[in-house]
């Protein structure tokens, strides 16, 4: 928990300094800078509601930036480089656990699970009982959310970490394919559309959802310091109100649909690979179908957490969450 926040405070520091000494542009009026945590189909949703208009008609012009991880995506937001980050509510979590008076809050959801599957190289029955006893599962950083979904999915499943299967933690996130793809461990996980890519290279096979097998929590938000909400009400009124839109798209069209109406935010990926990836997504019910967070749900992450150990006490809900726009 010190390691994030030094990290955190480190950040805000050397970006608090390039910023005083830079000529920043003037923002305009009708902006909103929105940093996400990382650009994947998972947030299929956005995407529509940014390429079909919908935060134009409400008279805004999104910024979209790529933070490259949630402690980059938060530190963004409280040093006032962005207005809005889109990433998991635990990053809030840290930040209000550690004092801090701006802290901000959480006003949309917009996934309701984990988004990775499980990746095997033979395309077997998968059985989350049975089918990792003594192997070994490529599962992103320790302390990330991915590596705890899977830790808490296991212990779900009786598994004794290090002892009936082991989680390799030492492959970075973007690295985790070609690590498998080179031989090793015996398992893998894998976003969208990187899962269906890899199936459709005929190098492996997607078996299961990590976020079936953890359950429902809400795995990204969007999120403002408070100073910014006080002073913003009526634009992120608007936000939410673009965003209803595409989330709306997303849950009353087919995939294929979907897909041609995200296609230009992932330039380069083929459509049908796109429609794939978006299916997967809705099966598992993956998109929120409303952008109000429940309390069970947020609970649910603070047992994966805590579990995890990467903190004891649990952060008070209604301090964080700010259902108020959406409802």
């Amino acid at each position: 928990m010190k390691k994030i926040t030094i990290i955190l405070l480190c950040c805000i520091l050397v970006i608090g300094t390039v910023l005083a000494f830079c000529g920043c542009k003037k923002q305009a009026e009708n902006e909103i800078r929105l940093n996400e945590v990382t650009h994947s189909v998972f947030y299929a949703p956005l995407y529509v509601a940014i390429n079909l208009g919908y935060f134009e008609d409400e008279g805004l012009k999104i910024t979209l930036t790529n933070g490259g991880g949630a402690d980059k995506t938060m530190t963004a937001v409280i040093s006032g480089q962005a207005d809005i980050g889109f990433c998991g509510p635990e990053a809030v979590i840290y930040v209000y656990n550690e004092g801090r008076k701006d802290y901000p809050k959480v006003f949309a959801q917009l996934t309701t699970m984990d988004g990775s599957f499980v990746i095997g190289r033979e395309n077997e029955t998968f059985d989350w009982k049975t089918s990792l006893k003594g192997k070994e599962i490529i599962g992103g950083r320790k302390g990330g959310v991915p590596a705890m979904s899977l830790e808490y999915a296991l212990k779900q499943n009786g598994y004794t970490i290090g002892t009936d299967v082991t989680i390799n933690y030492d492959v970075q996130f973007d690295l985790i394919t070609s690590a498998f793809e080179s031989g090793v461990g015996d398992y893998c996980t894998m976003f969208e559309p990187g899962a269906s890519s890899y199936e459709k290279a005929g190098k492996g096979y997607v078996l299961s959802s990590v976020g079936v097998a953890s359950g429902r929590i809400p795995y990204t938000c969007f999120n403002a310091t408070q100073k910014y909400v006080r002073e913003n009400k009526t634009k992120i009124e608007k936000f939410v109100r673009a965003l209803k839109k595409g989330v709306e798209f997303v849950n009353t069209n087919s995939s294929s649909e979907i897909a041609k109406a995200v296609q230009s935010s992932f330039v380069g990926t083929d459509v049908d690979l796109l429609t794939k990836s978006i299916e997967n997504y809705k099966k598992i019910g993956a998109y929120a179908n409303k952008l109000s967070m429940e309390k069970e749900d947020f609970e649910r992450l603070q047992d994966i957490i805590i579990s995890a150990g990467v903190y004891e006490t649990r952060a008070d809900f209604y301090k964080i969450i700010d259902n108020s726009f959406v409802k």
